[in-house]
């Protein structure tokens, strides 16, 4: 089962009448409040130990949240897109087109945020638009403020997107795009429509993409959220504790004590008593149970089963770093499992992004511009530059030069680079294999060619 999937029977000439758009938005509501905002709060350092009711007065309540959610995401996304997608194009004037278009849009900042929904919701959006400069402009969109409702047919193909947002007076605005117009509404309480009637917007198709981090729609730390709260719990009781074992009652059996002794005893951490009976005075500390040994396995259980489960490297671990090569690549390859499914869905969410933008008359592109595109994903591991420059070299003569340039992360733009080695080549020098810079020591050698003719 998907999450967030809104399925929607509807005829191809057929409008979502407002009615079927209240509907839409009150399951949508209810998910945001039931998953998705549980899910942001998470990330946000907001955890259920902050919502406890609170202890007595007397009782230590400490409130400690290790914010793993952050960790996991940050970690992953540093790991998917640390490099940025290099996007190859054969066709000279679409590269020149997509670089300008990155550009423009930031689009290495979009794709890192974009990712990072995925990473948190296990969805996210992207939306597309002409501006005031008469530019196509790209954004991410958060699930929290978007949805988008798919056909009943076995492709799920998209048919309409709706994004909301508040004004300051929290009143609910919102765009409804279908696959050839906009049209703009609110809800003050009731649901009205704004402005004039559907507007087209110039993209053959619904003009937004939704991107997965999986199949099912899943966040990255939302298994193990549990654990995380689970987590928070056992430390904050942890620090309790300790509080408990700082401020732990004197009992004192045996002798009388007057206002005077006591704070002396307080103020100069000195006990002494004298005088007959002595020896039977009990003087200790009162001090419950001592349940530490516990406590440290339960929270290194539960540490553990977090990264596990998430599947994401503890990074900072103390053993991790003494990896290399090989074995570190071996500690990564969970990590890098998910990313290569991430790196398919975000593939087929790039693949409708240039799809959509060149269906554009403002793209000047042909509609089918985007069909040799080719997306290079670098995951970021540790770079080793020399094992990488062997690896090229060895290349040489086997494969093409771009085939061998891709190999170094090195170079940011393959077909820059290829430019640039072709500007720097000498015109007039020999293409050849054979270094130029041979000379005959022999003088016999010199002349011998001249004798024999």
């Amino acid at each position: 089962m998907k999450t967030g999937r809104y399925i929607y029977k509807l005829g191809r000439d057929e409008k979502l009448t407002l009615t079927e758009l209240q509907r839409f938005l009150a399951l949508h509501d209810k998910e945001v409040n039931k998953r998705l905002r549980p899910l942001w709060q998470a990330y946000m350092t907001d955890y259920k130990i902050f919502r406890q009711a609170a202890k007595p007065d007397w009782k230590p309540d400490n409130r400690i949240a290790v914010n793993f959610a952050k960790y996991i995401v940050d970690t992953m996304n540093g790991f998917f897109l640390g490099v940025p997608i290099k996007v190859l194009a054969d066709d000279e004037a679409v590269a020149d087109y997509i670089e300008f278009l990155d550009g423009y849009n930031d689009q290495d900042d979009n794709n890192a945020e974009l990712s990072k929904l995925c990473d948190i919701f296990g969805r996210g959006y992207e939306l597309y638009f002409v501006d005031d400069e008469a530019q196509i402009g790209i954004t991410y969109v958060s699930p929290m403020d978007a949805f988008m409702i798919f056909d009943d047919s076995i492709l799920e193909r998209p048919r309409y997107f709706v994004r909301t947002y508040r004004d300051r007076h929290n009143v609910l605005h919102g765009s409804i795009s279908d696959e050839t117009s906009v049209r703009y509404f609110k809800r003050n309480p009731a649901l009205l429509w704004e402005g004039e009637d559907w507007q087209p917007h110039g993209f053959n198709g619904v003009p937004a993409t939704e991107y997965r981090e999986n199949e099912e729609g899943l966040g990255l730390f939302e298994p193990v959220l549990s654990m995380i709260d689970a987590f928070n719990k056992a430390i904050s009781e942890k620090a309790n504790d300790v509080d408990y074992f700082a401020d732990a009652y004197l009992k004192i059996l045996g002798a009388k004590l007057d206002n005077d002794t006591i704070k002396d005893i307080r103020s100069n951490r000195i006990i002494n008593f004298k005088g007959e009976g002595v020896d039977k005075m009990i003087v200790e500390f009162l001090q419950k149970p001592d349940g530490d040994t516990s406590q440290e396995h339960l929270i290194d259980r539960l540490q553990q089963l977090i990264f596990q489960i998430s599947m994401v490297a503890n990074l900072s671990d103390e053993n991790f770093g003494s990896a290399t090569g090989v074995a570190l690549k071996y500690k990564l390859q969970a990590m890098s499992n998910l990313a290569k499914t991430k790196e398919r869905k975000f593939t087929s969410g790039m693949n409708r992004r240039y799809k959509l933008i060149f269906s554009n008359p403002q793209s000047r592109m042909t509609s089918d511009a985007w069909i040799p595109l080719k997306y290079q994903f670098t995951l970021n591991y540790p770079s080793n530059d020399l094992e990488e420059s062997q690896i090229a070299g060895n290349l040489a003569g086997i494969t093409s030069k771009e085939t061998q340039l891709k190999t170094l992360s090195v170079v940011d733009n393959v077909k820059e680079e290829l430019d640039r080695i072709e500007a720097e080549q000498d015109k007039d020098g020999y293409m050849t294999d054979y270094p130029t810079n041979r000379t005959i020591e022999d003088p016999d050698e010199a002349g011998q060619g001249e004798g024999n003719e």
